[in-house]
């Protein structure tokens, strides 16, 4: 196979086509919905998942974070495209590897030509069916696809810049080919085809009924949400409402021990999600879990904010939430101090609330529990790649009015943090092949979104993601208070996921930079959520715990010194919250306390059942 000096070898003209005719396809793919073409938010010169929404047309908003895709253009120019946009600017690639990748491209596609008709996909799960194997020009295309996109993620490391840049080159290569996989078309998916056939057309009917179902509803259904009701069979830990304002509700639990610590206990959840993340089922509550181990427990149910509360800062959460519901615990209680847990974002609410206690020369928390939380902003992973001052200061602007940022936008922006796993797999599944998805208890939580007020949203990119002013003593001021984490000196225990995508095990590890108290870190197997609902009876997956005392600056050394327990930390956890916890005393036969905190209504209360 040679050619003259100015032309190409068939095989390489048709793998370039073949590469062109995937662009092409997704972008017709995209277009053929209704309101495809009016996707983008003024404020967004382009939204990296307007082909998406143009699934979902309710979903209308930029994502919250501004990435840039590329345009319909195919074959060299767009991939050039492709990476000037991710990058914001022109790139350059390092030429030694590009002469590397090149060299690899010709002879991988060299021999993928020879194999012909008999070539394979090897080595992705998308492709993994008898009927890709079975179909030659199925099977032929998903090859070319995965040598496509091997070198384009080779060519996204070979380019030159920064850290961030290139960074962000890869992640916008990545969803674009993950986007542009022949699986996620029906006239490539050989497994979709053979599904139609055999249920004569059946599939592809449903598929269609079930993306019209999901364009009503505004999103992709990951399980089948009819199953779930939640206070009914997610969130039935038995309990009442002790309190209420405009921001949340407090939960206050029945007990289920005769006795129970003196000092109560108080979970802030994340305002970002809903709480019954801690309390999908009995079998893996951790709300049920803390009460089981006799704690009096309180637990924060965050109100799904609508316009009434569109000008809310992270002040008012942190003072009328956070600081209110720890001192409303202590009022029920009688407590002269309380022990208190904050998870992701609310355990960065927890932290600046605790900050603001002690710069007030308060100390009503004696020790904290924090799971997968970033409190320095270091590390905060591939969510790096969306922030800058461009994009901050465009989002200060939007809400400096007050407003709501789209609940719905932001789990759409979650899931395309790992798009195989959360989108494509049931764009396939739903649409292609049309399967109604198994119900599972935490899809249905993770569809269930929540909205958060403009103003809190801007102050916390900026103070917290951007400028990580939160570990700067007397940099950030909330409450009218000079934020110093320094005078938090509590004891913490500290919790992250080893595979976390959004808080990052370095970023979770962090905190032991931060917090000058007695403290513990452990590290759990799994992800942002598995691996923090990991009950301790299942005895699934492992927990790493290092030598008493010692935080080295780098997680990594830490990660070396460290020993592995097979099953969940939750036993660790509960063993050193026990001596925390005080003396035990006779479990209360009331909720509340009194008129001023008597019963409004059972768990879970009406906050949580709200949607956005």
């Amino acid at each position: 196979m040679t050619s003259g000096n100015n032309a190409q070898p068939p095989w390489l003209e048709a793998a370039q086509q073949f590469q062109q005719n995937l662009i092409s396809q997704w972008t017709q793919a995209a277009q053929a919905f209704p309101g495809a073409a009016t996707q983008q938010a003024p404020e967004a010169a382009a939204d990296p998942f307007a082909a998406f929404k143009a699934f979902m047309p309710q979903s209308g908003a930029a994502n919250p974070f501004g990435m840039a895709m590329p345009g319909s253009g195919g074959g060299l120019a767009g991939m050039n495209d492709l990476f000037n946009q991710a990058a914001g600017q022109k790139v350059s690639f390092d030429p030694a590897k590009l002469m590397e990748i090149q060299a690899s491209y010709l002879k991988d596609v060299a021999g993928l030509w020879n194999q012909g008709l008999d070539a394979k996909p090897v080595g992705d799960r998308r492709f993994a069916s008898e009927a890709w194997s079975s179909n030659p020009v199925a099977a032929f295309a998903a090859a070319a696809y995965l040598l496509n996109a091997r070198t384009l993620m080779a060519l996204a490391d070979a380019v030159q810049g920064d850290a961030k840049t290139r960074t962000r080159v890869r992640f916008a290569v990545q969803q674009w080919i993950d986007a542009s996989a022949p699986s996620n078309f029906l006239a490539f998916n050989a497994e979709a085809q053979k599904k139609a056939l055999e249920t004569q057309g059946e599939s592809i009917a449903k598929g269609m009924a079930n993306l019209l179902h999901d364009m009503k509803q505004g999103h992709v259904s990951m399980t089948d949400e009819s199953v779930f009701e939640v206070g009914k069979n997610v969130a039935t830990t038995e309990g009442a409402v002790v309190f209420e304002n405009e921001l949340f509700q407090l939960i206050e639990y029945k007990p289920l021990t005769a006795k129970v610590y003196e000092r109560p206990f108080l979970l802030v959840p994340p305002c970002i999600n809903k709480f019954y993340i801690l309390d999908l089922q009995p079998e893996n509550s951790l709300i049920r879990y803390c009460v089981e181990q006799g704690n009096r427990t309180f637990v924060v149910s965050w109100r799904n904010p609508d316009e009434s509360l569109s000008h809310k800062t992270w002040d008012d959460y942190i003072e009328d939430a956070v600081i209110k519901a720890i001192g409303v615990t202590q009022d029920i209680t009688g407590a002269e101090t309380i022990n208190a847990l904050g998870f992701c974002v609310g355990g960065t609410m927890l932290g600046t609330a605790l900050a603001v206690l002690a710069a007030r020369g308060e100390e009503p928390v004696n020790c904290a529990t924090f799971l997968t939380t970033l409190i320095d902003f270091t590390d905060t992973g591939i969510l790096d790649v969306f922030i800058d001052e461009p994009f901050v200061k465009m989002r200060e602007m939007q809400f400096a009015q007050g407003g709501l940022m789209s609940g719905r936008d932001l789990a759409t922006t979650f899931s395309f943090l790992r798009p195989n796993d959360l989108v494509w797999n049931y764009v396939v599944g739903n649409y292609l092949k049309g399967e109604t998805p198994p119900p599972f208890d935490l899809l249905y939580w993770n569809s269930d979104s929540t909205n958060l007020p403009g103003p809190y949203y801007a102050w916390y990119l900026r103070q917290m993601y951007l400028e990580n002013n939160l570990v700067k003593p007397g940099k950030a001021t909330v409450c009218g208070e000079k934020i110093d984490l320094g005078k938090v000196k509590l004891p913490v225990y500290i919790y992250g996921s080893r595979e976390d995508h959004i808080v990052p095990i370095g970023g979770a590890y962090a905190s032991t930079q931060v917090f000058p108290g007695k403290k513990r870190f452990v590290m759990g197997a799994s992800g942002h959520i598995a691996g923090v609902i990991n009950p301790a009876s299942k005895n699934k997956r492992s927990h790493w715990t290092g030598p008493a005392g010692k935080f080295p600056a780098d997680v990594n050394d830490w990660i070396a010194s460290a020993t592995e327990h097979p099953g969940s930390w939750w036993g660790d956890w509960a063993a050193w919250l026990k001596p925390q916890a005080g003396k035990q005393i006779a479990a209360p036969k009331t909720y509340g306390r009194g008129e001023t905190y008597a019963a409004i209504e059972p768990a879970p209360g009406r906050y949580v059942k709200k949607k956005a």
